[in-house]
């Protein structure tokens, strides 16, 4: 496991891989262990998102947890930049509700690359577990020009 941290203006955060797979995103992260290609490529990736470059991350990962906790990671990597959706969206989708749907959204561990913040509750923001909560979520929708949907 290695861990490579960046400063953008969402937080420092730190990347961590492993076995060839980013596994985690943490804000206040630190360097730990050599940086892999995959690391300074995230790197690059996410200082391109944070100047506005990069509208897809394109990087390999891995989500440790149930096949439905996979699922739901899979559905929000692929939500296009500039778009959401509602945790009933997904929910149709693969047939669920829409409450599991929700926690599965709050225990994704790559934030940001897999952009949970792009799933609302059907009648607001919904919620979100990264530094700085919901604040953070709008400050990230807004930077991906989403932020029409919040008025």
């Amino acid at each position: 496991m290695s861990m490579i941290a960046v400063e953008t203006k969402f937080g420092r955060l730190g990347v961590e891989e492993t076995d060839g797979a980013l596994t985690r995103l943490v804000w206040d992260g630190q360097d730990v262990g050599e940086p892999t290609d995959l690391l300074r490529e995230a790197v690059a990736q996410l200082k391109a998102y944070d100047d506005g470059r990069l509208d897809r991350f394109d990087l390999p990962y891995r989500v440790h947890g149930s096949m439905f906790q996979k699922q739901v990671c899979d559905l929000m990597y692929a939500i296009p930049l500039g778009e959401t959706r509602t945790y009933g969206d997904i929910a149709k989708e693969l047939g669920q509700p829409a409450q599991p749907v929700g926690q599965a959204c709050g225990a994704n561990p790559i934030p940001v690359i897999i952009p949970c913040h792009r799933v609302l509750s059907a009648t607001g923001l919904g919620g979100f577990s990264g530094a700085g909560g919901v604040e953070t979520k709008v400050a990230l929708l807004r930077h991906e020009g989403a932020a029409g949907l919040l008025i």
